[in-house]
């Protein structure tokens, strides 16, 4: 065999081997290649709107976390308040109830002041009798003389 032909042959062979590779073999194994770029490019792109989901998300949660601070805030002096009206209230009852028990212990002071007194001109009047008895030395008739004792305990 001659070396030009054998060269020349195997350029032939090559050339039928590039053409078959490059029609069969070359586009499946582009088209594979294409495909895997793409689901890469996918996944980034996936894994950066993730990232920017996961941001938003943290944002979000700061918000809500602010806006629950600030309603538990609202809420604890809402409830401090609640809490002096109450105790303002029960000051304001008691002040009313002393106030009422103070009254009718003075309106009971003074029942108790007057039927005292009542009593020392009841019992004033009787010695007043049994001393004006002493001094006549005779009985004195209360129902005879009631007017005149009526009159005596009016004065004392």
């Amino acid at each position: 065999m001659n070396l030009n032909s054998t060269l020349f042959v195997q350029f032939v062979v090559f050339f039928i081997l590039a053409g078959f590779t490059m029609k069969f073999v070359w586009p499946p194994l582009m088209k594979a290649l294409d495909e895997r770029a793409e689901r890469i490019a996918n996944g980034l792109a996936a894994a950066d709107r993730g990232k920017a989901d996961l941001a938003a998300a943290e944002k979000r949660v700061q918000t809500e976390l602010a806006g629950a601070r600030d309603e538990v805030q609202k809420r604890i002096a809402d409830a401090e308040k609640r809490a002096a009206q109450i105790i303002d209230a029960a000051k304001a009852t008691a002040a009313e109830e002393a106030a009422r028990i103070v009254a009718a212990a003075q309106a009971d002071a003074e029942q108790q002041v007057t039927r005292a007194r009542e009593e020392l001109r009841g019992q004033v009047a009787a010695l007043a009798v049994q001393g004006a008895e002493q001094i006549l030395k005779r009985e004195v008739n209360p129902a005879v003389h009631a007017d005149l004792l009526s009159k005596l305990s009016t004065e004392l």
